[in-house]
């Protein structure tokens, strides 16, 4: 008696009475437990992130397929990234317990893969296309042959039937001006990634008590600084010198001045992190995607523009991994790349803040006693009221502009003076229609402990 079919008389309990007797029952033990790891293996939906809890089926292989040892055969599109999933063996697809668009959870069943059946010879698949005969593979060399061949002589052509009169047709009935135009409504599903964003978005907006304060930055040093340096920067890093990377140093230095940016309410709770972490959003196929940098309070410009060229690349190739979009701390968003002048940034949860950048444009600014042309940006910061005052906002803001209006600053870490520091909080205290009254009064007390 086979093995096979000792085993499905075991199962169905009518094994025979000499086998049970004959085999010892240490050795048919061993026996069962080599069979039972033979059998057909069940994939669950693997765990995909710690706050993720379903997943789109993107695409699958078909029933009858064959699948090697880790070979991804599905991908599941999730809020943050598509996950691929890999067989834990190599075997035949018997079973499959989801379809392409249906949304899965994790740890339910996902597939069925068979390892007692073997691939056929060669490696093809069971659906692959069988071999043509040689008589199909021989029909097109005789069609060519028969082209190739010379043709009689040309038959006579008919003669020409005398030619109609042109008939010409009646005007139509002239309709409503807009049948010239389509009128068709067009329904697409909404994907997985977009459902995701649009519930974080809300919710972000139902939770925090969100605010956006603005200032404006004069990028004539970081200008001038990146056309004087870029060529060397380039050739001894590898990688071309942006803004962004300035502005990610510079976010990061304020953080280490305002840790109250980077912390999070978490019930009745605020969690501080020591850590910077940057969330940087990159455009892809599918859309834009949120890569983090991590620990940026460590990285230097090269470093950091290395990492933006690293994951933009990844972006663009659909390969960025779900680890690498999520655990950001801070946020920064670059509308201005598509024209922005002016927005006000949405926070994403579990951040507490965003920082806004927008286009370049040449301003007429007043610089000493003077009206010059100077590169002007507008920065936006959104931040949580709940957790960060609009003085500890301000000031934050400030800082970044600071920063980036004197990058000498950035490579020597020097913060705001303590001096400045003071000067700022006494001037965000008045109110605007009584300040001039108050800078009056400095001034007229200043000449006076001169004289």
């Amino acid at each position: 008696v086979s093995t096979q079919s000792t085993w499905d008389l075991e199962k169905k309990g009518m094994i025979n009475s000499f086998l049970m007797k004959a085999v010892p029952f240490a050795y048919r033990n061993c026996m069962f437990q080599r069979i039972s790891r033979t059998l057909a293996t069940v994939v669950k939906v693997p765990n995909l992130a710690e706050s993720i809890t379903e997943g789109e089926v993107k695409s699958i292989k078909n029933e009858g397929e064959f699948v090697g040892l880790d070979m991804p055969f599905a991908v599941l599109e999730t809020g943050k990234a598509a996950v691929e999933i890999k067989a834990p063996i190599a075997g035949k697809l018997v079973k499959l317990h989801a379809k392409v668009g249906q949304t899965v959870l994790v740890g339910n069943d996902f597939a069925v893969i068979d390892e007692t059946q073997a691939p056929p010879a060669g490696g093809a698949s069971v659906d692959a296309p069988k071999a043509k005969p040689a008589e199909e593979k021989a029909a097109p060399k005789l069609a060519e042959s028969i082209k190739a061949a010379p043709t009689s002589a040309p038959t006579p052509k008919p003669a020409e039937a005398p030619a109609k009169k042109p008939v010409i047709p009646e005007p139509e009935p002239v309709k409503a001006s807009f049948a010239k135009f389509s009128r068709e409504v067009r329904r697409i599903p909404l994907n997985f990634l977009r459902q995701a964003a649009s519930k974080g978005l809300k919710e972000s907006q139902n939770t925090y008590a969100m605010l956006t304060t603005f200032n404006e930055c004069d990028m004539s040093e970081l200008t001038n600084m990146r056309k004087d340096l870029s060529e060397d920067f380039l050739k001894k890093h590898g990688t071309p010198l942006t803004f962004m990377s300035a502005f990610v140093k510079a976010a990061a230095m304020s953080i280490r001045k305002y840790p109250a940016i980077n912390a999070v309410i978490d019930g009745k709770e605020i969690v501080y992190r020591d850590f910077v972490d940057m969330s940087l959003e990159v455009s892809a196929p599918k859309g834009i995607l949120v890569p983090v940098i991590r620990n940026c309070e460590s990285l230097n410009f090269a470093e950091i523009e290395k990492a933006i060229v690293y994951f933009g690349a990844k972006a663009k190739e659909g390969k960025i991994a779900l680890e690498e979009i999520l655990g950001g701390t801070f946020a920064i968003t670059n509308n201005g790349a598509f024209g922005s002048m002016l927005s006000t940034p949405i926070i994403n949860t579990p951040q507490s803040a965003v920082l806004g950048l927008h286009s370049i444009k040449n301003k007429p600014t007043v610089v000493g006693n003077k009206i010059e042309a100077r590169p002007m940006m507008f920065l936006a910061l959104s931040y949580d009221h709940r957790l960060v005052d609009g003085r500890e906002a301000v000031l934050f803001l400030k800082n970044i502009k600071e920063l980036i209006e004197d990058p000498r600053r950035m490579l020597m870490e020097i913060q705001t003076s303590q001096k400045q520091q003071q000067m700022n909080l006494s001037l965000i205290h008045i109110s605007e229609p009584t300040r001039p009254l108050y800078i009056s009064y400095a001034v007229f007390c200043l000449k006076k402990k001169k004289t």
